[in-house]
């Protein structure tokens, strides 16, 4: 119940201020998850904070150490100093941190006291005008516009006109007609021709989903499409994988690339010449730009914070790939299990849009293809969510006939299904898959070459 103490002091949270400073001085890198939240010095209640966020923030964008001694040093420059509790009160921010999660939390708490107390002053402001007893119809369009100047920068960022559009793309256009070499630049190829033919290949705003069964090859299809995408086009592709570490990631790619079986990889029984090509293999792999994170508990804010980061540092970001979908978190908090599956698949749709990059997330499918006589995946065998579906751009989902059928002619095929595809027909096409160096390969349907190693 709200009392009339209450109503005395502005909405604010101090604890979570305190929160919010002291997890930037420990990670730099939460300043990116504080910007996606548009936290600016003047949210902060306490004038203090206010100018603890504002060196932190200066020091950020001159791209500067963020720590006490930096922070202190920022605020003597910018005279501040006067304002803020010395230099104790810094050292006590920086050890008021008893977790390590919820950093995205605590800023967003921060934001919306601001923006309460945004609403409680223009309140003020609107009683004082109806106060002042000037003419209804002034006062009414006083109201509207203190209103609307509350709401716009909210909700008109983003909107534009379809003249602000065309613009824009005629000068694409131009570019593109006057530097004909240029129009691949920024298109991502699978280089599985029927793939890139079906999707208009792979886009720096899309989410596309690669669906299957546990034993259908979905991890080595994906990497096939890491290893064509780096060796043709020398694009930087970043990695992450909850469930395999880096060192198995990177001997699948080297057994691809070098033609070793895998099994002699893995048992390290290698000849001279097996040494010789692994080098090669090894030297060319090296050469790429190839990032692997095998951090097995990854949150949403971790994940946009390396990528953001990678994106800058590295001054491109072609490709994310993601394995496995339901192994990812949105927060260190429990949630109800499908709510927080709808959240995370919404959220890398996002995502990919804000940084121009195409995201490949693999996904386990439910157990209802193995209860129907057609165990071909259908869109509704996503597992734990029907958003995935709707989130995604396109949803490819993989099928061996022999993992269920063990005396099918079909050995080693499996049938690359698109089920969904925003940008044209749906269709599927088979694949045949050298399980020893877990490549994926094009063939002509029906071809009966031997594919058993």
């Amino acid at each position: 119940m709200v009392t009339m103490d209450d109503i005395k002091t502005p909405p604010q949270n101090l604890e979570a201020e305190k929160w919010v400073l002291a997890w930037a001085l420990m990670d730099n890198e939460t300043i990116w998850i504080y910007d996606a939240d548009k936290l600016e010095p003047a949210d902060f209640y306490q004038k203090e904070h206010q100018a603890i966020y504002s060196a932190i923030k200066k020091l950020w964008w001159d791209r500067k150490t963020i720590d006490v001694v930096t922070v202190w040093d920022q605020l003597q420059k910018d005279w501040t100093l006067l304002d803020v509790w010395g230099m104790d009160y810094l050292y006590d921010l920086s050890t008021f941190l008893l977790s390590t999660s919820g950093c995205g939390d605590y800023s967003r708490i921060v934001k919306d006291k601001s923006i309460l107390r945004s609403i409680l002053k223009v309140s003020q402001w609107i009683i004082w005008d109806v106060y002042k007893q000037d003419e209804t119809v002034t006062i009414m369009e006083s109201i509207e516009k203190r209103i609307f100047d509350l709401t716009q920068n909210q909700t008109w960022e983003g909107i534009e006109s379809i003249s602000d559009i065309l613009n824009s793309r005629v000068e694409e256009y131009v570019s593109i007609i006057d530097n004909p070499e240029k129009i691949n630049e920024r298109k991502v190829f699978s280089w599985y021709k029927w793939l890139d033919d079906m999707l208009a290949w792979f886009k720096p705003w899309e989410l596309i989903i690669l669906a299957a069964r546990p034993s259908m090859w979905k991890t080595s299809f994906a990497l096939n499409v890491v290893s064509n995408v780096s060796m043709q086009q020398d694009k930087l592709v970043a990695i992450f994988s909850l469930e395999m570490s880096s060192e198995s990631i990177v001997d699948r790619m080297v057994a691809e690339v070098s033609q070793i079986p895998m099994s002699k990889i893995t048992k390290w029984e290698l000849d001279n010449e097996d040494f010789s090509n692994m080098g090669e293999a090894i030297s060319l792999l090296g050469s790429k730009k190839i990032f692997i994170d095998d951090q097995w508990w990854l949150t949403v804010p971790v994940l946009k914070s390396k990528l953001r980061r990678l994106k800058i540092e590295k001054w491109a970001l072609d490709l994310v790939i993601i394995d496995y979908l339901q192994l990812m978190r949105w927060t260190s908090y429990e949630w109800n299990r499908v709510q927080e599956i709808s959240e995370i698949s919404r959220w890398l749709k996002e995502l990919a849009k804000e940084l121009e990059v195409p995201i490949i997330a693999l996904s386990q499918l439910s157990r209802n293809v193995e209860q129907r006589i057609d165990k071909k995946p259908q869109l509704s065998d996503l597992r734990e969510s029907g958003a995935i579906e709707q989130d995604a751009d396109s949803v490819i989902m993989l099928h061996r006939e022999d993992y269920y059928d063990p005396d099918t002619d079909r050995k080693w095929a499996t049938d690359v299904c698109v089920r969904k595809n925003r940008n044209g027909a749906v269709w599927e096409v088979e694949l045949k898959f050298m399980a020893s160096i877990m490549k994926f390969v094009e063939t002509e349907k029906g071809e009966k070459d031997d594919w058993t190693y």
